[in-house]
């Protein structure tokens, strides 16, 4: 099992590291022909925009659409969830998605930098305590599909029953960073999921 890490912007290094602790062969992918080698794709947190201009620049956008089309598994976590929306609110114009998940998915929704939080999750699927995910800049998603499976949602507070989590096929996408916890449940998820792509 090979998993790539789009590598144009965001936290790569900390979602290389959480899928090598996950006891998977992982590299960073910057350019097209590097997706032929991979069995499925991480979408790092960053800024969206600037990962979708840069997909544009270094010609990644279209063959990272082809690859989420054909099936490939493909995590998504921030930015990468707004990665892979199909329908982008408060985001520039020319905005740029690679699809995939079909949801309405809102920008900074938590607010700015300054409004940056940890709270606990419950994801479904996933055993064990609440997850405890951090949220910087963080999208919600405020619409899915019929085919979308609603996975987490913010547990408390003013922004309770706000979705942070969600997968549809081979696609999975979350609101905040499980790669800055030290907690691998999200990414031994994902890895599962791949296997069973395979």
């Amino acid at each position: 099992m090979n998993i790539g890490v789009l590598a144009l912007q965001g936290d790569v290094r900390e979602h290389l590291s959480a899928l090598a602790e996950a006891d998977v062969l992982a590299r960073p992918i910057r350019r097209p022909e590097e997706l032929d080698g991979v069995d499925a794709l991480v979408l790092p947190g960053g800024e969206s925009t600037t990962i979708g201009r840069l997909a544009v620049s270094f010609g990644l956008l279209d063959p990272i659409r082809s690859f989420v089309a054909a099936g490939k598994p493909v995590y998504g976590s921030c930015a990468g969830m707004i990665m892979l929306a199909t329908k982008v609110l408060d985001g520039r114009a020319d905005q740029e998605t690679f699809q995939g998940i079909e949801m309405t998915v809102r920008r900074n929704a938590f607010g700015r930098q300054v409004d940056s939080f940890e709270a606990p999750v419950v994801i479904d699927d996933i055993e064990g305590e609440p997850f405890h995910a951090i949220f910087i800049r963080a999208p919600w998603v405020e619409e899915v599909g019929g085919d979308v499976r609603v996975l987490g949602r913010v547990a408390g507070g003013a922004d309770a029953g706000r979705i942070v989590a969600v997968r549809q096929g081979n696609l999975l996408a979350t609101a905040f960073h499980p790669e800055l916890t030290g907690d691998l449940r999200v990414h031994r998820y994902f890895v599962e999921m791949v296997r069973q792509a395979l």
